[in-house]
Formats: structure tokens, sequence, C-alpha cells
């Protein structure tokens, strides 16, 4: 069913498979609830199907907790995924109505937001990454409130790919070719990949 949130954001996501296996650790999640949309990118630790289980549960708990505050939320998931390898995570919720965005990240999944209004904003920020592992060790986490326009674009890209990826320029026609572009550039090709390109579109009630 189609809603609100889900025409409130456009997505893009490209991912690949360390050579060698059949299945990947990197997942991601997009998930609409009433006035919001969770989003996150997961990194399975290790390679192969131990590495996507973990993340695969991840998933699960994220979903089924979407609406939830991302703080309690990460705490839950690492409460579920003690008996996994654990995942790193970055993760944001975005309140539709109010323009905002709670994000934070736990172990190595990089995000960006980049500004379409680069004349009252900064043209990006950087999301700030604490050191654990969810269903290890977990850090003492905060989550940073962001307000998001129309225009502005979310990127978040897992330990397979390049650091710099947030320098490159995202002139394509789709944030799906956005997503593939990165992925290609930018993907390291010795490790599960996943790159997720998220455009803000505004309360479209």
């Amino acid at each position: 069913m189609e809603t609100m949130t889900t025409r409130a954001i456009e997505l893009g996501v490209a991912g690949s498979v360390l050579p060698g296996q059949t299945q990947s650790g990197d997942h991601h999640v997009v998930c609409s609830f009433p006035d919001g949309v969770l989003i996150a990118v997961l990194d399975g630790l290790g390679h192969g199907e131990e590495a996507a289980a973990a993340a695969t549960k991840a998933v699960c708990v994220l979903e089924h907790g979407a609406r939830m505050p991302i703080i309690p939320l990460v705490q839950r998931c690492h409460e579920q995924l003690k008996a996994t390898r654990g995942v790193v995570v970055s993760i944001a919720s975005l309140t539709i109505s109010y323009g905002l965005m709670a994000w934070m990240g736990v172990g190595n999944v990089q995000g960006v937001l980049r500004r379409a209004d680069t004349q009252t904003h900064k043209s990006q920020e950087t999301l700030l990454l604490r050191a654990g592992v969810v269903g290890i060790h977990l850090p003492p986490l905060a989550a940073a409130v962001v307000p998001v326009l129309p225009g502005d674009v979310l990127i978040f890209a897992t330990d397979g790919v390049r650091e710099d990826f947030a320098h490159g320029p995202l002139e394509v026609d789709t944030l799906q070719e956005a997503a593939e572009s990165i992925l290609a550039r930018f993907g390291k090709g010795n490790d599960d990949a996943l790159v997720l390109v998220a455009r803000f579109l505004g309360n479209h009630t």
C-alpha cells in the first residue's frame, strides 16, 4: 500500500558480493510508518552465510520497530543479535511533517547528507560514527537531529566502498543510477559493498 511517507522519498540501492561468496552481509532497510520513514544500512561482520544471517536478523528487528526512536531501536537490535556475529549499522529516522531526521552510526557504515540548498546550509553533513558492533559491543549512543528539505540527499555506504565516495558528483537521471555509479567508481572489489541513496521529496499530503 502506497502511503504519504513512501512518496516522501525516492531511492536507489546498489550492492555487490565479495568474489567467491554467494551471499552478501550488507543489507538495507527502508520502512515507512505513520508520518515517517526508517532508513538503515547494515554490514554483518565477516563474509558469507553467517554475516548474511546476522544482517537478516537485524533487518527484521529494525522493520518491526521502525516507528521507535532510533536509540532504543538499536539497543533492541543489540539484544536480539547477541547470538550472532553482530553488525555495524548506520540508521536514520525521518519525521515527514516536521522535516527532521535523527541519525546515528555504530561501526563504519559511512553516512552523508548532501544539501540541495547550499545558500542557507553547508553543502553536506557527515554522520558521526561511534566505534562498536551491534550484538557484540554497544558504545554509548547519541543521535543527531538535523533538518531536511526537499531535494536533500542521504547516502549510506558500507566499508566495501572507499570513503571518498561523498566527493563525487551525482549528475545522473535517477537515484538508482547514482547508487550504481558510486558503487562502480568507489567500490573496493575486495569486500561486500552496498550503497543507498535517498532523496527527500517533502510532505505530499
